[in-house]
């Protein structure tokens, strides 16, 4: 997906609103995001990096992710996502900006274990 805000390609990604676990914000975030209804599959791990705060103060983020099958829904644009592609991995891994976003497709790709 393409976040403007950023002008990126990205995985879903998002916050945990309070009495979520984060299996439950990740499924909540990829319908905010893509529009589509998803059904979790195997964890893919988790990402660490730092964001600055709205003090200016670096913080860690930590991000959860897992493979999903979508399950229907319709995409549309708007503030936070503008542009959404469904891609073969091989189409998916040199279009994301972050080395990070490639590496969770990358354990997704080498399956359970």
């Amino acid at each position: 997906m393409h976040r403007p805000r950023y002008d990126d390609w990205s995985l879903p990604k998002g916050k945990v609103d309070d009495g979520e676990t984060v299996l439950e914000a990740a499924v909540r975030e990829v319908l905010e995001e893509t529009g589509h209804r998803a059904r979790p599959g195997r964890p893919l791990g988790e990402v660490r990096y730092q964001v600055a705060g709205r003090d200016g103060r670096a913080r860690d983020k930590v991000v959860h992710y897992w493979a999903m099958e979508a399950e229907g829904g319709a995409f549309a644009a708007g503030d936070e996502v503008d542009a959404l592609r469904w891609l073969p991995p091989e189409q998916a891994a040199p279009l994301l900006t972050r080395d990070q976003d490639r590496d969770v497709l990358a354990r997704f790709l080498a399956g359970p274990g």
